[in-house]
């Protein structure tokens, strides 16, 4: 399997730190996101022409959600996406949850205080961050409430959902953002920051960035 991926992204990393904790055998594809060529050859394997994408033989997959769930099925005896019913709905809810609010939330702050810097785009829209801040105080409350009395998002250990909320805020610090009034969610980041997938994946970051 081949995961085309690039470290400036959340989304390519719940994909990449996903491949890590399962030790699936995937060769991670750096993607030059500044390469016009390599942006064609992305174009070939994803209409969006967005990163993460697994290949797996002659099956393509895009969406980070969607190759976090796939390589969990792919692998035997894997606790982070249980088969029962409702334990999955809940893994999922908070998947999505994270990709719909969440994420974009952050990646007001990440665009505006951080890309925007690293491409010559202009400087921060103060309008743009004024509605960040609104979604973010929102959405990490929700959050830092659900882990007031609680070690791991969905049910009482590691699921998927606690790899895919965690990885966009890898955009906070960048981003300039400060969780520190959110004791509960900073707790929870913690034990996800200590897991071997998440540092295998930062150090691999600092290589390629």
């Amino acid at each position: 399997m081949r995961l085309y991926h690039h470290p400036i992204s959340s989304n390519a990393r719940r994909a990449v730190m996903t491949a890590h904790h399962l030790k699936q055998p995937v060769d991670l594809v750096l993607v030059d996101l500044s390469s016009a060529e390599q942006r064609k050859h992305l174009l070939t394997i994803n209409p969006n022409e967005k990163i993460p994408v697994l290949v797996d033989g002659d099956f393509t997959l895009w969406e980070s959600c969607a190759i976090m769930q796939y390589l969990a099925d792919k692998t035997p005896g894997q606790t982070v996406y249980p088969t029962e019913l409702r334990a999955r709905a809940d893994i999922n809810r908070w998947m999505f949850w994270s990709a719909q609010h969440l994420a974009p939330a952050l990646g007001i702050f990440y665009w505006e205080n951080f890309i925007k810097g690293l491409i010559g785009a202009g400087s921060p829209d103060p309008v743009e961050l004024k509605r960040g801040m609104v979604d973010l105080e929102s959405y990490a409350g929700v959050l830092n409430g659900h882990m007031a009395r609680r070690q791991w998002v969905s049910g009482n250990a590691l699921t998927l959902a606690d790899l895919a909320i965690a990885a966009p805020l890898m955009a906070a610090e960048p981003g300039g953002v400060s969780l520190d009034r959110y004791q509960h969610l900073q707790a929870w980041f913690g034990r996800v920051q200590e897991l071997d997938a998440w540092q295998q994946t930062a150090a691999e970051d600092v290589l390629t960035a």
